[in-house]
């Protein structure tokens, strides 16, 4: 998102990103050709495209666009229409080059190793500088596709708040939005194999990721000082000229964006289409300004609960989603959730009916949460439908629906 002129105050605009590939129409293999694609709207060898509402670009590998909308709106209303626009632009151009986009948050069968194309125009550096560190050809790095939710906070008190209300709710998200349980081929050990891949991808400089759940703030100078001067500390001896020396760098579930007074959370997968995308985001934006209002729960308790349960709490998501046994009568506690143990699915339907008077959930379309917390996260449908044939035939078919919910901005029905 532009930077607002001054800092907005909580829940009064939201941002939104959404990450896709860029795969051949025949086969469906990656493509590496966002640079062509942007260049062929822009004129120019530029990063990015803009304009007034949304905004194109691309990030670290070239099979990959991002959309989002250029300023923080107000509403979430009208969004999803808007980046569905966006997404038939950007198919007709594709069209010219045998392309489309493909939505979910990984591959099928792209096998990084080999298939990975760096960015290779504006900022580039950035991203050989990672590569070099970090050797970006992998899944953790070039087969991972999500949606960023921005969350606004003015000053100290409200990014306090806010991150904890968030850091309370991010363990929870895989099981709403997990939609990559396949990779090169197979089905894998979770249902959210991006964000599995995702835990490690920078574990040659741990403190980049601490946990993926960030431990308690509540200050920016306290942040500064306990997350991010270690992390360019540690970074240092790798990136000499300090070119990875920024806020960003930062690579937990949720991280704070000092520059545009935002709260960017990470762990949502990208879904079948921008109506279900919004959806989550309501849902997500609703539950965590009940927790901001201290509607379960006060802040100070929910600050006090530790990063490890939490991040327990998170590994379990990633690999289970929908089904994961929650028995941490403390956590559940801290959401009003009324018995001490329950199915993930369960806690959302929870949250979903005590949050449904909130503005945010009624300028969206109600049918993808209806039919996540019934037929389950994408994943699960993605599953149900490939059975137990994983050959090439089967899963081209069942990708190729996907691809043609997402032109045409619809569910995926897995029956």
């Amino acid at each position: 998102m532009t930077p607002p002129a001054a800092a907005l105050p909580a829940f009064s605009a939201y941002g939104i990103e959404l990450e896709y590939m860029i795969v051949a129409s025949d086969s469906l293999s990656v493509l590496p050709i966002a640079d062509r694609l942007l260049r062929g709207v822009s004129g120019e060898e530029a990063g990015g495209v803009n304009d007034a509402c949304f905004a194109w670009s691309n990030e670290l590998a070239l099979h990959l666009v991002e959309l989002k909308n250029a300023i923080p709106q107000p509403r979430l209303e009208g969004l999803a229409a808007g980046f569905q626009a966006e997404l038939g632009r950007i198919d007709g151009l594709l069209a010219g080059f045998g392309a489309r986009l493909m939505p979910g948050a990984m591959h099928p069968w792209m096998n990084p190793a080999k298939e990975t194309r760096l960015w290779p125009l504006h900022g580039r550096e950035i991203y050989r500088s990672y590569d070099r560190i970090f050797n970006c050809r992998s899944h953790g790095w070039a087969n991972i596709q999500s949606m960023h939710l921005n969350l606004p906070f003015a000053g100290d008190e409200e990014f306090a708040r806010m991150h904890a209300a968030v850091r309370l709710l991010l363990p929870i998200l895989p099981a709403l939005a997990a939609s990559s349980p396949v990779a090169e081929g197979r089905a894998r050990e979770a249902l959210d194999f991006r964000m599995h891949c995702y835990r490690f991808h920078a574990a040659r400089v741990p403190s980049l990721i601490g946990r993926l759940v960030p431990d308690n703030a509540v200050s920016r100078n306290e942040y500064e000082a306990e997350v991010l001067a270690p992390m360019y500390r540690d970074i240092a001896p790798l990136d000499p000229g300090g070119i990875l020396r920024h806020e960003w760098l930062n690579t937990r579930g949720a991280i704070p964006r000092f520059d545009r007074n935002a709260l960017e959370i990470r762990v949502i997968d990208v879904q079948e289409c921008p109506q279900a995308d919004l959806a989550i985001a309501a849902l997500v934006s609703a539950v965590a300004r009940a927790l901001y209002e201290g509607r379960w729960s006060a802040a100070e308790a929910q600050r006090h609960i530790a990063t490890g349960a939490l991040a327990d709490i998170l590994l379990a998501c990633i690999r289970d989603a929908d089904r994961t046994l929650i028995e941490d009568a403390d956590y559940l506690d801290l959401f009003g959730f009324p018995q001490d143990r329950c199915e993930a699915h369960e806690l959302w339907r929870h949250l979903l009916d005590t949050c449904a008077a909130d503005p945010l959930l009624s300028q969206v379309c109600p049918a993808p949460l209806d039919l996540i917390l019934s037929s389950g996260p994408l994943a699960r449908r993605i599953m149900r439908a490939l059975g137990d044939d994983f050959a090439q035939p089967r899963l081209h078919a069942v990708y190729r629906e996907l691809c043609d919910c997402l032109a045409g901005g619809r569910l995926f029905m897995d029956s």
